[in-house]
């Protein structure tokens, strides 16, 4: 019950993040690690060819990405 009542929350409240390649804040996208990369630049980072130049500025803005340290 938890589950469905926290997807109807994020659904209604429209819930952002900023992406870490566009720097916008959208809806939908994937984490990787501590960041958060949007549907739409996920999709344009597939399909660009690395001798494409704005491969060269979506490694730049990956590198903003870091692991996470562990503390134990």
């Amino acid at each position: 019950m938890e589950v469905e009542e926290l997807s109807s929350f994020l659904a209604h409240n429209h819930y952002e993040e900023t992406c870490v390649i566009c720097e916008n804040l959208k809806p939908k996208g994937i984490h990787l690690y501590t960041s958060f990369i949007c549907t739409e630049c996920e999709n344009d980072l597939i399909q660009t060819d690395t001798n494409d130049p704005k491969y060269k500025y979506f490694l730049k803005q990956l590198k903003k990405i870091t692991t996470p340290e562990i503390f134990s």
